[in-house]
């Protein structure tokens, strides 16, 4: 669906024609309508707001703690396979976007109905907002490891910037991620050799990992890792790809971020690792950051400068998913939502939300990939949305969420060697493919019979 260029899309305060707008030259972010085909953009800007999300210092963390735990050629394929499952679950929900111009919300509510859309956007915007808080405290606690830098002083000073950066919209998104990536290989290459110079290939191919503190030990856990690491966002990926010309074009913005970037990333985490360059493995990963700062001045300047900028691309995406999110929820606007939720999300910052991320991978693992999972399905498999009347809210995908989160945490708890996100995907799906082909049955509350008499209704099958 588009709308025409001439149709008023925005919100009187951030439309195109305010005067404010005018000013500080901020677009409208169509927060609650489909982006027109007139403002939509290329695919090469598309893809820098994707590019430039994943290829970001936490991924190589992620990497090296993978390698350190399953050694290196099965840690490349643990990050291959889950490159794989991320490529095809974020590529399916965006070419949904990119086709109809739709951010997460309204796509959302043609799958779990108006109310019921709230619940899966409200939980997953505010998910995105604990990863912003995470890796604007990561900022501090990285620059404080590396340089001894006061903690709190930098995670309050990049909090302000990060959102700064949000606050301006899509544009500011796909500019810092055309800096964060090229930023990122060239640092990266830059360690990697600084530490094989002495070593050589030799030892990175034939590390083995399999330490004793090491905290990933199987295959299955390993995926999980590389899927749960952008599993919120890549959920919420229409926030991101609604700006794409076609379907294609947005599954092509898709492929730019999963596997080629976030590939790069966490490889180059394992290199680091398996070449025996990095300082705690077990806990830091693929930190390639100590490595920099003990090179001389100009490096450590440039390091500075490296984790700003890319730590406070992937802070601004996680941001601008919670804002626009938000802004369906409260009919406020993303920018006003982004200076609240900025706000929270520095508080968490500030209070130590680094030392809980294991119990938060676990969480998104869990009770992420089935929302997805079922959109896909809906939307693309049994062809149902467009035809549907959007109701207040159905059952059928939240019986199938709620299962398919029952499988990953079973998997999580009793086999461990496979992939709970995997898992959780795939019995979502599978029960809500059933839902969809039982026989028609519809319940009305307070014992209503039809929607004509009034009541919400919940559709339990079609």
């Amino acid at each position: 669906m588009t709308i025409p260029a001439s149709t008023n899309t925005g919100r009187p305060s951030e439309g195109p024609s305010t005067s404010t707008d005018h000013a500080i030259h901020l677009e409208s972010e169509f927060e609650d309508v489909p982006v027109p085909a007139s403002h939509r953009r290329s695919t090469l800007s598309v893809s820098a707001v994707w590019f430039g999300f994943p290829m970001v210092l936490t991924g190589a963390i992620f990497g090296g703690t993978i390698a350190y735990g399953l050694g290196f050629w099965k840690g490349l394929l643990a990050i291959l396979l889950g490159n794989a499952v991320l490529l095809g679950y974020v590529g399916a929900l965006s070419y949904l976007a990119g086709r109809t111009g739709k951010n997460f919300a309204l796509s959302a509510a043609e799958t779990f109905g108006r109310h019921g859309s709230k619940i899966v956007t409200a939980f997953l915007a505010t998910v995105v907002i604990g990863w912003f808080a995470f890796q604007t405290g990561l900022t501090g606690a990285t620059l404080n490891v590396s340089l001894g830098w006061n903690e709190t002083l930098i995670v309050l000073l990049a909090g302000l910037l990060y959102i700064g950066v949000t606050f301006v919209g899509i544009r500011a998104l796909t500019l810092i991620g055309m800096i964060a990536a090229p930023l990122f290989i060239a640092l990266g290459v830059v360690a990697i050799v600084l530490v094989t110079r002495d070593h050589g290939f030799g030892a990175i191919t034939s590390y083995d990992g399999g330490a004793p503190d090491a905290t990933v030990l199987s295959l299955g856990a390993a995926v999980t890792i590389v899927v749960a690491t952008f599993i919120d966002s890549g959920t919420m990926t229409a926030d991101f790809t609604r700006w794409s010309r076609s379907g294609k074009a947005a599954v092509i913005a898709t492929f730019s971020a999963f596997p080629v970037a976030n590939f790069i990333a966490m490889t180059t985490g394992a290199l680091i690792v398996a070449a025996g360059g990095a300082l705690n493995p077990a806990t830091d990963g693929g930190d390639f950051l100590p490595i920099l700062v003990d090179h001389g001045a100009v490096l450590t300047v440039l390091a500075v400068i490296f984790v700003f900028v890319n730590l406070g691309s992937v802070c601004a995406h996680c941001l601008y998913n919670g804002a626009v999110g938000w802004s369906q929820l409260t009919g406020s606007t993303m920018r006003v939502l982004t200076l609240i939720l900025g706000a929270i999300g520095l508080v968490i910052a500030l209070a130590g939300v680094w030392s809980h991320f294991s119990t938060w991978l676990n969480l998104l693992g869990i009770f992420v990939p089935s929302i997805g999972a079922v959109l896909i399905v809906d939307q693309l498999v049994t062809r149902r949305a467009a035809a549907r009347e959007v109701t207040g809210l159905r059952a059928q995908p939240f019986v199938a969420w709620i299962i398919g989160a029952a499988c990953a945490y079973a998997v999580h708890h009793w086999a461990p060697q496979l992939s709970e996100a995997v898992a959780g995907m795939i019995c979502a799906a599978g029960v809500y493919m059933i839902l969809e082909f039982m026989p028609t049955n519809r319940i009305g509350r307070s014992g209503a019979t039809s929607p004509s008499e009034g009541t919400t209704e919940i559709e339990v099958a079609r």
